[in-house]
């Protein structure tokens, strides 16, 4: 710990130091957060309130935007704040403590795909037994088994870095703090830690990932029994997951299932993963999802109504 202490902060040095470009960044990146914010937050309200969304897909797809939402604010207030006054320094407890935090929501969010692909599988695959398999209990069991799962996956991301010597320099080359961009500031052998680190993350996403395909194998071969109404109903639903897992998993197999390296695409990639994707969650489920669409214009439509009156 003595050898840590010399590190008491650190510098990120963002994604540009053009105060031009920071300016313009910083009105794009504000509205990014706030269409985010206000996009998963709909969801959330709208799957509660509705008394047609009670089936678990929607059920999930509403702990899935309240991840969202977290998963974002971990990262976009601090890296819009310093835009704007050009403040890049986060002490070392608060960097830590956005280390786990987004850990902790990013892996839940990959655990909590894989339950919604389950959850899409049973549907499409064996619907007559649907509700007997999908029971509330089921339902309750796969949620607590992603949580654990990724407040698993993030004690031991942080704990493994987080009594490591870090001697000085201070200075992140990236704009939050991340695994292996701190891996470069420790002052000894990082080999093992490294392997560690691709184990715990990367071989996390790369196996989740193939899950995941698999499960859609199994999905899409099973729609040529369908009724035509029912395949087009199916590849909506399907085909939006899809969307989102691919969005989500294949930065997050490039940044960690690799070794211990960071390259200039790292800062691009995490933008995609950590602001445009939670964005993207909303308009890619309400857009392809019929139910989800009409429930929203009930709703809102008319709360609006009401208040015009």
């Amino acid at each position: 710990m003595e050898s840590q202490n010399n590190v008491t902060y650190f510098v990120l040095l963002g994604l540009t130091q053009d105060p031009k470009e920071q300016k313009v960044l910083f009105v794009m990146f504000l509205l990014f957060y706030i269409l985010t914010v206000v996009g998963n937050l709909l969801i959330v309200v709208t799957v509660t309130v509705s008394k047609t969304l009670g089936s678990p897909m929607y059920l999930f797809l509403a702990n899935l935007s309240f991840m969202d939402v977290i998963y974002s604010s971990s990262i976009s207030p601090r890296l819009i704040s310093d835009l704007l006054f050009g403040k890049n320094t986060i002490s070392f407890q608060s960097c830590m403590t956005q280390l786990f935090t987004e850990h902790l929501f990013g892996g839940t969010e990959i655990f909590l795909l894989l339950a919604m692909a389950y959850d899409r599988y049973v549907a499409i695959c064996k619907p007559l037994h649907y509700l007997v398999i999908m029971r509330q209990w089921v339902y309750v069991m796969l949620l607590v088994v992603s949580w654990v799962g990724g407040f698993l996956h993030s004690v031991i991301q942080v704990s493994t870095i987080y009594r490591l010597p870090f001697c000085g320099p201070n200075v992140i080359d990236h704009f939050f703090c991340d695994m292996y961009p701190l891996l470069k500031l420790i002052c000894t052998d990082t080999y093992v830690i490294g392997l560690l680190v691709l184990a715990n993350g990367g071989m996390i996403c790369t196996i989740v990932f193939v899950f995941l395909l698999i499960s859609y194998g199994f999905i899409l071969h099973s729609l040529k029994n369908l009724s035509p109404e029912g395949r087009r109903k199916a590849l909506q639903t399907c085909g939006s997951h899809i969307t989102v897992v691919v969005f989500f998993f294949v930065p997050c197999i490039f940044m960690y299932a690799r070794p211990a390296k960071t390259f200039p695409i790292d800062k691009s990639l995490s933008v995609f993963y950590t602001v445009i994707t939670p964005m993207l969650n909303p308009l890619i489920y309400t857009l392809r999802n019929s139910e989800m669409t009409n429930a929203m214009k009930k709703l809102w439509g008319r709360n609006v109504i009401s208040l015009s009156r």
